[in-house]
């Protein structure tokens, strides 16, 4: 069995060089992404594994298919970005890596709203400038606020427990109930009542389609005075230029991004020393009401491990067995 890798970043690569060591199985490191024209390099492969942003372009598996590779599996969740038809038309099975870590992204979305609460980002860039003064910046309590939960998958799950821990309300708000958040009687009927009610919204349900947001402005215009928004999710459920201004308005307190709907191109880039055109962008960075990270709220050693990891495992059972417990229905 040869199995190719792409996409993969240099903190991966130990991890699946030490798979490839325990099961004997020889895996190609390709640090390119899988493009029509990499994916060249995949001939005489058994299967492909991959992780990227970028949409997968449908040629991928048209060549995939001529070269007889007829399973891929992601090193990420999200299936959005890959073309489904295409898939079915070759017939090529997909799998992905439905829970890496969900108590690191859960931790991280609290860990950037106690920031929030707490005045940070703004007190730090004080101090660094020998500016030691307590006023303006005095904080806020979590214990005191309601936390709405938007989505009760695996990382919803966990993030109520932190939420819980710190002393916050928390309500919740899924589509699909979970029996254990439902003996709580967290639930809430609908997503305008979580945002209604909630001194905090922290989302964690999949992107609802292009177009389709959760955070706009008709949305904001319900919500609490002061609010704050947690988003750790995808950035298109959020409207960032309505958000921006809300803010910036002094309708709500403040917001915690992790991800950004253009984000694509930017996060995970060295910009540094090149013109930064995004002007949206760049005034979220600069206020200190809003917390933004490049989509690092997965990036811990257990969830980059499992990525790579769990990954080959579900690739060598499709290979073996024609199917894996990680494996996509394309007909949903």
């Amino acid at each position: 069995m040869k199995l190719i890798d792409y996409g993969v970043r240099e903190d991966e690569k130990k991890y699946i060089q030490e798979w490839s060591q325990a099961n004997d199985i020889e895996v190609t490191i390709v640090s390119d992404l899988l493009t029509p024209e990499t994916v060249q390099l995949a001939k005489g492969y058994d299967g492909i594994i991959a992780y990227q942003q970028l949409p997968y372009d449908e040629k991928v598996f048209d060549v995939m298919n001529e070269f007889g590779i007829h399973v891929i599996s992601l090193r990420n969740v999200g299936v959005d970005n890959v073309p489904i038809a295409a898939l079915k038309k070759n017939g090529i099975r997909l799998t992905n890596v439905p829970s890496y870590s969900p108590e690191a992204i859960a931790e991280y979305s609290v860990t950037g709203l106690m920031a929030l609460l707490r005045n940070l980002k703004h007190m730090i860039r004080k101090v660094d400038k020998h500016d030691f003064q307590w006023a303006p910046d005095i904080g806020r309590e979590l214990n005191e606020l309601t936390v709405g939960v938007a989505g009760t998958g695996r990382i919803g799950r966990a993030a109520i427990k932190i939420y819980q821990g710190f002393g916050a309300k928390v309500i919740a708000f899924d589509k699909f109930h979970n029996p254990d958040i439902e003996k709580q009687g967290l639930y809430v009927d609908s997503l305008d009542t979580l945002l209604k009610e909630s001194d905090v919204v922290t989302l964690h349900i999949p992107s609802l389609g292009k177009g389709h947001t959760v955070i706009n402005s008709k949305t904001i215009a319900e919500m609490k005075d002061d609010a704050i928004v947690v988003n750790t999710a995808r950035g298109d459920l959020i409207n960032t230029q309505d958000l921006y201004e809300a803010v910036a308005d002094g309708k709500l307190y403040g917001a915690v991004l992790d991800v950004y709907e253009n984000e694509v191109g930017i996060f995970n880039s060295d910009l540094s020393d090149q013109e930064f055109s995004d002007r949206l962008l760049e005034n979220v960075i600069k206020s200190p009401r809003f917390i933004l990270t490049p989509h690092i709220a997965f990036y811990t050693t257990k969830a980059v491990k499992n990525m790579a990891t769990i990954s080959l495992d579900s690739m060598v059972s499709e290979l073996n067995n024609g199917t894996s417990e990680n494996e996509i229905n394309l007909d949903k």
